[in-house]
């Protein structure tokens, strides 16, 4: 099995790409079809952002290991504009698209953790994980 996979981010095709890798990914660390949901959801959630608010950007699977834990991290970086106020984009309801502002908190609910790095004018780097139970 190969640990480590991407797919830049360039067209809306590629949101596609992104998450039949992540899904095929957690199939084979051995994620339940429930979990392989969520972490579709997830990386397709992570993925419009990059498209929408970055123009272009990379999602970066892998299959991580810690102990007798198996997982799946899933690394996505854009060197877009940057996120202003990191916790508010983590607040249910707040939207800068005119969406549901379900967004980055639901992925925050989907997966056992979530890391966001992000500077002005300099791009975000977001970092999530699962965990096999």
């Amino acid at each position: 099995m190969q640990k480590k996979s991407s797919v830049e981010i360039v067209t809306e095709w590629d949101i596609v790409a992104a998450r039949q890798l992540g899904r095929n990914k957690a199939k084979e660390i051995g994620f339940g079809t429930v979990d392989q949901a969520r972490i579709t959801t997830a990386i397709s959630e992570l993925a419009r952002n990059i498209y929408l608010y970055a123009r272009f950007g990379n999602i970066h699977i892998e299959w991580i290991e810690e102990g007798d834990k198996k997982g799946i991290k899933i690394i996505a970086k854009d060197k877009g504009p940057g996120i202003e106020d990191v916790r508010k984009v983590l607040e249910d309801g707040y939207s800068t698209s005119g969406g549901l502002g379900a967004g980055l908190p639901g992925v925050k609910r989907l997966m056992d953790s979530m890391e966001i790095q992000s500077e002005i004018n300099k791009g975000t780097t977001i970092t999530i994980t699962k965990w096999l139970r």
